[in-house]
């Protein structure tokens, strides 16, 4: 395949899945400064948004699907001529996942652009999710030579296939979520980045001290060293350098949502500082305060209602009948 075959795929892969992180990240911290109202004049705006978004990958996975079948065609009908099987049989493995990604994207390009095309979005993503999990036994089950260190390289790289097709399996139960999205992004990303790592360790100077490449056809071929020691270190070597590839991430990830978290805004709700157990030294205050108040009141008005019941029972005390001009009323 080639240097230059790799660059390609890689920065695609790459390129993919910066456009759907950025998106989906750009749509979450949306929905979250704004109030979610049923009567919302910036919903049909972001309807719109989204639907571009998913157009514009739509249209990135079809270029980069369709020059991979272009590519594994040239190498199937070189293994023909140079009459081996095994790489003939595996490109045909690579046009199979390539094909379910171009039937992929068409799905998704039509579903966005015509209106009448009604497309059940669960079945767009198990398609989606059929063609990670193909990836994955290709790569998984690929034994070429045993011994080469080649195989440490793909089984790194199942790593983020795994990433996406967990990412989109979860968005088979919540199409609209944009976290999936993100995750797989992340996924995508850093699958392009090991492509382009592997392209360099493979066919250029960048290859482990003590392994050589062999060829067999043009996509085919094998990275052998020279004896036991010289195995172990470059599979050492394809482990560390992943271990780079993944902490090089993580921060450049980092820094970009902070840039767009600045650009985009987020909801004060979610930026207020609030020191832990402050809620609850304010209860306890409002109620001790609110009891002693409480106390006095219930003081005073028992004292008031004391002195009123001593005067009623004054005023109803039975006076003795006064004689009238000076004869007793008595019997």
């Amino acid at each position: 395949m080639g240097l230059f075959n790799y660059t390609v795929a890689g920065g695609g892969f790459i390129l993919i899945g910066a456009w759907e992180s950025l998106a989906s990240t750009s749509t979450a911290l949306k929905n979250s400064s704004q109030p979610s109202t049923s009567q919302n004049p910036s919903t049909d705006k972001h309807t719109q948004d989204s639907v571009f978004s998913s157009s514009i990958t739509f249209v990135l996975i079809l270029i980069l699907s369709f020059l991979s079948v272009l590519d594994s065609l040239l190498s199937f009908f070189d293994a023909i001529n140079s009459k081996d099987n095994v790489g003939s049989v595996l490109q045909l493995q690579v046009i199979a996942i390539s094909l379910l990604f171009f039937l992929y994207s068409v799905l998704g390009l039509m579903t966005c652009l015509k209106k009448s095309f009604l497309l059940p979005t669960p079945i767009l993503n198990l398609v989606c999710l059929f063609a990670f999990a193909e990836e994955f036994l290709l790569f998984y089950l690929q034994r070429k030579d045993p011994s080469g260190v080649e195989n440490r390289y793909y089984d790194l790289l199942l790593v983020p296939i795994t990433i996406c097709a967990f990412c989109s399996f979860l968005e088979l139960k919540n199409p609209k979520s944009s976290y999936t999205r993100l995750g797989r992004g992340i996924g995508l990303i850093l699958q392009g980045m090991w492509i382009l790592q592997m392209g360099f360790a493979f066919f250029s100077d960048l290859v482990a001290q003590g392994c050589a490449l062999h060829e067999k056809s043009r996509g085919n071929y094998t990275v052998k060293c020279k004896g036991h020691q010289e195995y172990h270190r470059g599979r050492a070597i394809a482990t560390l350098q992943f271990n780079c590839h993944l902490a090089l991430l993580v921060t450049v990830i980092s820094f970009v949502y902070s840039i767009v978290c600045k650009k985009n805004g987020i909801s004060r709700e979610h930026m207020r500082y609030r020191p832990i157990g402050a809620e609850m030294q304010h209860l306890e205050m409002d109620n001790q305060a609110h009891f002693t108040l409480d106390s006095d009141e219930d003081d005073n008005e028992n004292g008031i209602k004391e002195e009123m019941n001593v005067e009623m029972q004054r005023a109803i005390v039975p006076v003795p009948e006064s004689e009238t001009n000076g004869y007793h009323t008595g019997p």
